[in-house]
C-alpha cells in the first residue's frame, strides 16, 4: 500500500459532531476508508467508549489494523452486515459513502480513466468479479440498464452495443484507457469539463460492488441496531444515494397507514430528521471532491 495516496475526510467535524452524543457509548463507522472520521470519533469518546468500524477494501483494514486502540473494533466486511451487531447496542452509525481518494488515486484499483490500468473497480479485491471479467459476458439488455439506472447516461444504449461489438471484433475489454476510450468515440457530447466516460465509470463501480443494494440493506439494519435517541448520520456524494438516503428517513420520519385496513393503528415513525449538510465554500475551496457531498442526520425515535 502507497501512503502517498491521501483522503482528505469531507465534513469530518460536522460528521462528528452530529454523530456523537454520548462519549460512554458504542459508535460505527460503517465505511471506514483511511480512517478520517474514525480517529476523530475516538478522541472524542472516553476510556468506556467504543467503536466498531467495517470496510470491505483490504487496505483500509490494513490502516484501520495500525491504530493501537482497545476501543476499537474491526470488520473486514460491507456495512450491509451490520444487522450482525446486537439489537439497539449502538448510539449512532456514521455511513461515508462512495470511494475514497486512495482508491481513485491507486492505478491498480482500475477505478480511475486518468490511468491505464487493468479494469477491475471492485472495493474488495480478495472476492467477486471485476468489471473486466463481467464485460466478458454481459449482454446489450444489462449493460444499457446498468449504464443507464447507475450512471443516469442518456447514451447508455450506445455505449452498451459499442462495448459488445469490440467484444466481437476484437476480444473484450480489459484495461480503464480501453474502456475510456470507446466511451470517447461513442458519445459526442457531454457537459463541460466532465470527461465522456464519468458516468460510465461511477455506473460499472456501483453495478460491481452492488453499492445502492448494500446501502439500502445498511440503511434497514440501523433501524435495527441504533438504540433509541442515538443518530444515523450519512454522507452521499451523488443523487443516487442522497435520493435512496433522503426517501428512508422520509419514509420512517412520519406515522404509516396501511389503506387496507384504515381502521388499525398506525405504524409509529421510528426516526425523526434533523436536518441537511453541504460542506463550506472553505472546505469545497481546499478540496474539490467535496462539492457534491451532502449530510443528512436522523435521530432513532424512542419505541
Amino acid at each position: 500500500m502507497n501512503n502517498s495516496w491521501t483522503h482528505t475526510t469531507v465534513l469530518l467535524n460536522e460528521a462528528v459532531s452530529a454523530l456523537v452524543t454520548n462519549v460512554d457509548a458504542t459508535y460505527v463507522d460503517a465505511t471506514f476508508g483511511r480512517g478520517g472520521h474514525a480517529r476523530l470519533i475516538l478522541s472524542k469518546l472516553s476510556q468506556q467508549g467504543k467503536l466498531v468500524v467495517f470496510d470491505k477494501d483490504p487496505d483500509a483494514i490494513a490502516v484501520a489494523g495500525s491504530i493501537a486502540d482497545a476501543r476499537l473494533s474491526i470488520r473486514h466486511e460491507g456495512f450491509k452486515n451490520l444487522g450482525d451487531l446486537p439489537k439497539f447496542s449502538v448510539a449512532g452509525v456514521l455511513m461515508d459513502l462512495g470511494i475514497s481518494s486512495p482508491q481513485i488515486d491507486n492505478p491498480a484499483r482500475g477505478f480511475s480513466f486518468r490511468f491505464d490500468a487493468p479494469l477491475d473497480m471492485r472495493m474488495d479485491t480478495t472476492r467477486g468479479q471485476s468489471v473486466a471479467q463481467w464485460l466478458e459476458t454481459a449482454d446489450i439488455t444489462q449493460l444499457t440498464e446498468v449504464i443507464r439506472d447507475y450512471g443516469e447516461e442518456r447514451f447508455a444504449s450506445s455505449i452498451a452495443k459499442a462495448i459488445v461489438t469490440r467484444r466481437q471484433e476484437r476480444g473484450p475489454i480489459s484495461t480503464t484507457a480501453e474502456l475510456a476510450q470507446l466511451v470517447a468515440d461513442t458519445v459526442k457530447t457531454r457537459e463541460p469539463g466532465q470527461n465522456p466516460a464519468t458516468r460510465t465509470f461511477q455506473a460499472f463501480r456501483i453495478f460491481i460492488n452492488a453499492e445502492l443494494e448494500e446501502l439500502q440493506q445498511a440503511l434497514e439494519a440501523s433501524l435495527d441496531v441504533i438504540e433509541p435517541g442515538g443518530r444515523l448520520v450519512v454522507i452521499s456524494f451523488h443523487s443516487l444515494e442522497d435520493r435512496i438516503v433522503k426517501q428512508f428517513i422520509a419514509k420512517h420520519s412520519k406515522d404509516e397507514y396501511d389503506r387496507r385496513t384504515p381502521f388499525a393503528p398506525a405504524k409509529v415513525m421510528k426516526l425523526k430528521a434533523l436536518g441537511r449538510i453541504k460542506p463550506s465554500d472553505a472546505e469545497v475551496a481546499g478540496n474539490a471532491r467535496s462539492r457534491s457531498a451532502v449530510m443528512r442526520v436522523a435521530e432513532r425515535l424512542p419505541l
